[in-house]
């Protein structure tokens, strides 16, 4: 620790601290709203999609130094530190809001008498976001300071290295806004005009009960890029379990037998209804004792990292607050911001708060947040098992509040608004930690990024909200167009333990075979979530880590810059491609809610004059059908994926 502490007293940010440059500006919080509402609102999207979110950082402070380096000709490097710093905001925020608050949509769908505003669900939100970033605030001397050599934080690092690296980003940014101008037309042709199919699937009818297809869409090739060929490949594996053996025994052995919670003979149940009545609960056993797993074997570390920062907060009063860049805001005002937050969620009208259960979010929120903080400079954020957290915190809630005679749908609400509370702090708390490592390399002020963080979180916190609403009103969670896979596994978990009234054979399936991999030595979480999700989701997934594995491959015959180059330039794609599926997916949603006489929807209408199907012309007919094809759709996406595979290869122009 001496070693560490002595070192970062000689470290030398890229930005001295004596010297005053642009950061904090009405460009720098314009831009980082504006990126944190598209990255948390695509993020939304992706995430009630597939189940997971991806890292915001770069791409923002990528998009940031085109902006602001070449077309605004500004050049400070905090500026655009900054703007990444609240661009990141809203993809953390997502993350926590869509692994739970949709289960809550899906019991009003099912006829419970739960309730839920948009006031409910901002506040909500907002507070979890803010009370993360409060928690981390003390923390920051002591994690990112004084043990700037030990704890790398490997995001936030990377992210420094982009910006410091600030004269790539023009031709940087045109990689992202090339990737999010390709993605946005596709699905616009795809979904919007149904031009072409954006899925398709194939029953093998001498193998009954299995299936396989692909989702074709850019971000699940964009993700599977992004997360490479080892991960992409542990999801299909759970795929091909569940689309291949599972569901195939399940129809040879189930015959005429209806069995619940399935309410059809297995035998006239297709692959898809299978895995909606049955895969889908043993998946979600699968993935509740993954996350549970993944946070058992943690648990020395949490347990050691929570100590140590405890003990750590005692020495952060002697730096020297006169230097700009060790300036954070003050204890008294996270004491009284802390304070003011709780008091909002106890008189908010809807919100299930008391003064019992807020003690249970500051409790497991602030050990969350200091788990978390130090966690992600360890392990990284894609490694922080912030779901595994949320889990736990659900079952001691539910218990709780089942005891307490909260057993109703009442207190399942409850449950899920305080796990919602500290899914958001833990996540936000480790994005935090990363923005602040970032600028403790360039020489941020820290106290300025704390305040854009919460910039960030109140701008992506009302634009996530008002997508919830959109897309359950467009196509509802939990339907084939947004699975809501997370938030359907905290469902299950509450209502478990409130009525016992779930499928627990499946269920102890699921867990079953979660245990069975951890005793393999295989990561159980991307097996489990591939074994919850459709097959066609896992397939789009592994193409887009074929290509990274390839196209790396390649490189690296050259030489490591190389390598490193076509992995970067694919990474900014990918991120682009998400980024533009997300948004046109919303605009699309809205289409869905516009009412026009004589169709169902604007989107309907809009589809329906883009085809020829209803003509009385046979040759118009017949190219109508010729688009419409499975051949065509799997044509264009294979179009899309030599986009990627040719903008990995693409030059830098400096």
């Amino acid at each position: 620790m001496k070693k560490a502490n002595s070192n970062a007293n000689e470290f030398k940010p890229f930005i001295s601290a004596d010297k005053i440059i642009p950061e904090m500006t009405f460009t720098s919080i314009l831009l980082g709203i504006i990126l944190a509402v598209v990255f948390g609102a695509a993020n939304a999207y992706l995430g009630l999609k597939v189940g997971m979110t991806v890292s915001a950082s770069i791409p923002a402070a990528v998009i940031s130094m085109g902006l602001i380096r070449v077309i605004l000709k500004r050049d400070s490097i905090l500026e655009n530190n900054l703007v990444q710093t609240i661009g990141s905001a809203g993809e953390s925020l997502a993350a926590g809001a869509i692994f739970t608050l949709p289960a809550i949509f899906m019991w009003i769908k099912e006829g419970k008498d739960a309730h839920i505003s948009f006031l409910a669900i901002a506040v909500v939100t907002i507070a979890g976001g803010l009370l993360g970033i409060l928690f981390m605030i003390p923390l920051r001397t002591a994690l990112i300071v004084k043990e700037h050599e030990t704890i790398p934080y490997p995001e936030g690092t990377a992210c420094a290295e982009v910006l410091i690296a600030g004269e790539t980003g023009g031709s940087a940014a045109s990689i992202v806004f090339s990737g999010l101008g390709i993605a946005s037309i596709y699905k616009f042709f795809s979904e919007g005009l149904t031009i072409f199919p954006q899925s398709v699937s194939f029953s093998i009818k001498k193998y009954k009960g299995s299936a396989i297809g692909g989702d074709l869409l850019p971000a699940l090739l964009g993700v599977g890029y992004i997360c490479g060929l080892k991960i992409a490949s542990y999801m299909f594996a759970g795929g091909v379990l569940a689309w291949f053996v599972l569901m195939p025994l399940l129809s040879l052995f189930g015959g005429n037998a209806i069995i619940a919670p399935g309410s059809t003979p297995i035998s006239q149940c297709d692959p898809f209804l299978l895995w909606k009545n049955y895969i889908k609960y043993i998946g979600a056993g699968a993935v509740a004792a993954g996350g549970i797993i993944s946070l058992a074997k943690s648990t020395p570390l949490i347990i050691r990292t929570f100590v140590d920062n405890i003990a750590s907060l005692k020495n952060t009063s002697s730096s020297d607050n006169s230097l700009r860049t060790n300036r954070d805001l003050s204890i008294k005002f996270i004491g009284i911001a802390v304070v003011v937050i709780c008091a909002v969620l106890l008189l908010t009208p809807g919100l299930p708060f008391n003064i019992p259960t807020l003690i249970l979010i500051l409790v497991f929120g602030f050990f969350f947040a200091t788990v978390s903080s130090r966690m992600v400079g360890l392990v990284g954020s894609s490694n922080n098992p912030v779901s595994g957290m949320a889990i736990a915190t659900l079952l001691v809630s539910s218990f709780a509040l089942k005891e307490a005679g909260n057993a109703g749908i009442n207190g399942m609400v409850a449950a899920i608004m305080i796990g919602t509370v500290v899914c958001i702090i833990a996540a936000i708390a480790g994005d935090t930690s990363q923005d602040l490592k970032t600028g403790y390399i360039v020489g941020a002020t820290p106290r300025t990024q704390q305040i854009g963080e919460f910039i960030g979180v109140i701008a992506s916190g009302l634009a996530i909200t008002g997508v919830l609403y959109l897309l359950d009103k467009a196509w509802g969670f939990g339907s084939k167009e947004l699975a809501a896979p997370q938030a359907g596994l905290m469902k299950v978990v509450v209502e478990g333990v409130m009525s016992n009234n779930l499928p627990w054979t499946l269920v102890f399936i699921g867990i079953s075979i979660a245990v069975v991999f951890e005793i393999l030595g295989l990561p159980v979480l991307p097996i489990a979530i591939g074994l919850y999700l459709p097959i066609t989701t896992s397939t789009p997934i592994v193409l887009g880590g074929l290509v990274r594995y390839f196209v790396e491959k390649r490189a690296a015959k050259k030489n490591e810059e190389a390598k490193e180059e076509v992995v970067t330039n694919g990474i900014l794609y990918s991120s682009g491609l998400i980024a533009g599926e997300g948004l046109v997916g919303i605009i699309l949603a809205i289409f869905q809610i516009i009412p026009v006489k004589g169709y169902s929807n604007f989107a309907e209408y809009i589809a329906l004059q883009s085809r020829f199907a209803n003509s009385s012309n046979s040759t118009l007919r017949f190219i109508s059908n010729i688009f419409a094809s499975d051949i065509l759709g799997i044509i264009t996406f294979l179009l899309l994926t030599l986009s990627l595979v040719a903008f990995c290869h693409k030059k830098k122009h400096n």
